[in-house]
């Protein structure tokens, strides 16, 4: 198995363990790291088909702005004692941030199936995209470059 296959399969184990709740690190622009908790969820590329790993981030928030400033985060997943963390490039797909390839139309179904992913069931669909275009939404594709792990019983690994 490669390393990106494994790093992923290490990813849906934690995230499926814990909600898929993440712990997300971007840069703020005086360098800092900022973090924040998420529902992030392993799905293909609307575009590419690649595999990335994305979340939905609300219109107007610290995080859209570090994003936008300078596109790469990390997300730490974890199950006990477990983690492993995803980090890359991202790019962002909403009504302020047009993602090459994605009509405008295509937005709510990408937002849906990022819910899903992370783990969201919704009564009411029609709702859900509503209050997604409400709060100017976006999706966040982060496409993992490299994963950091300490499985059980070993040291912490690095995998490129």
């Amino acid at each position: 198995m490669a390393l990106g296959e494994e790093g992923l399969r290490l990813i849906r184990r934690c995230g499926a363990a814990e909600h898929w709740l993440a712990v997300l690190v971007t840069t703020r622009a005086d360098g800092e790291p900022s973090v924040s908790v998420v529902n992030a969820g392993v799905l293909p590329h609307p575009v590419s088909g690649e595999t990335v790993v994305a979340f939905v981030a609300r219109g107007g928030t610290a995080k859209l702005a570090n994003l936008r400033a300078l596109p790469r985060a990390t997300l730490v997943f974890r199950s006990g004692w477990e983690w492993a963390a995803v980090r890359g490039p991202v790019e962002l797909a909403g009504p302020d941030d047009p993602l090459p390839g994605l009509g405008p139309a295509a937005l709510p179904a990408l937002l849906r199936d990022i819910y899903h992913a992370a783990g969201g069931e919704h009564p009411d669909l029609g709702a859900y995209d509503r209050a997604m275009a409400a709060e100017r939404r976006a999706a966040v594709l982060l496409r993992p470059e490299r994963f950091t792990t300490n499985p059980p019983g070993t040291e912490h690994q690095e995998h490129p």
